[in-house]
């Protein structure tokens, strides 16, 4: 059954609340979330049923894979969100096109957007925006405890290690496009976060990865995304990437593949993906 939620939403539509909803005014939504930490934190809320279509990214929880699809990014068109009939759209800051937005918004629909967190302190903020929005703070709290105690296992885990290994993120989407991380990227808060030196040092978000770069970096470990390295032919097609094989981390065999919105969504579970990829590079 949709669940139902206040209309009281501080008369914002585009950029903008406890458990006990107003009676007086109330009315049943239908969803569509845009971005897979978003959908994942609506589904964490309580709210999972409610949602009647997502993007591709949304992956979790899997139930979410079988829903109908709005597409990807720039693909998304305002028809096909219209002819689903929502009430209320949960997105991704920057996710839907300008031209779709305006398109939406015109149609009248309700549209709220969060930024999409890139370190521990952004999932905080989407839990505790995303919670107040559709009015179950106490909800939020109960999220924002769990990962707690997640990041205390982690630190405990941490303290009782001594090593420090070193590591870079690969980003292939086929061989023809192969990209490095680098600093203020997904990769180094969790790396950082997971007590690696991460070595993607000296530019900004990603760039185009060279035999060069790749074996100055020369790291212990390298970490792709599972569809990463599905998109260049499994573990095989790894030794296809120029200059790799000079690597520590190729020679000893030491690459790591995650889940891709587990890893770099930093959404209710990323105490847990961290402590995971912590415990990957110390086996």
């Amino acid at each position: 059954m949709t669940r139902k939620i206040s209309l009281f939403l501080f008369g914002i539509i585009l950029f903008g609340c406890s458990e006990k909803r107003p009676e007086a005014v109330t009315k049943e939504y239908k969803i569509i979330t845009a971005g897979g930490t978003v959908t994942e934190v609506v589904n964490e809320l309580g709210f999972g049923d409610d949602i009647i279509a997502t993007d591709i990214t949304s992956t979790y929880p899997a139930k979410m894979q079988a829903l109908p699809s709005i597409g990807y990014r720039n693909q998304i068109k305002a028809e096909g969100i219209l002819a689903l009939g929502p009430d209320l759209i949960l997105a991704e800051e920057g996710y839907m096109s300008p031209d779709v937005v305006n398109q939406l918004i015109a149609a009248g629909l309700q549209i709220r957007f969060f930024e999409k967190p890139k370190d521990i302190s952004g999932t905080y903020k989407i839990v505790t925006e995303i919670a107040d929005f559709l009015e179950v703070p106490e909800k939020g709290n109960e999220i924002k405890a769990s990962i707690e105690a997640d990041m205390k296992e982690l630190g405990n885990y941490l303290q009782s290690q001594t090593s420090k290994p070193s590591m870079a993120f690969v980003m292939a989407r086929g061989m023809e496009m192969v990209f490095v991380a680098g600093e203020e990227t997904f990769a180094e808060s969790m790396g950082n976060m997971a007590g690696i030196n991460y070595v993607g040092k000296g530019f900004n978000e990603f760039i185009p990865l060279t035999p060069e770069a790749l074996v100055a970096m020369n790291p212990d470990f390298l970490l792709f995304f599972e569809s990463g390295i599905q998109s260049i032919g499994g573990m095989d097609g790894v030794k296809n990437i120029r200059g790799i094989e000079n690597t520590s981390a190729f020679r000893k065999n030491q690459i790591i593949s995650m889940d891709g919105q587990y890893l770099s969504g930093f959404g209710p579970r990323v105490g847990k993906a961290a402590l995971e990829l912590a415990k990957a590079v110390r086996k």
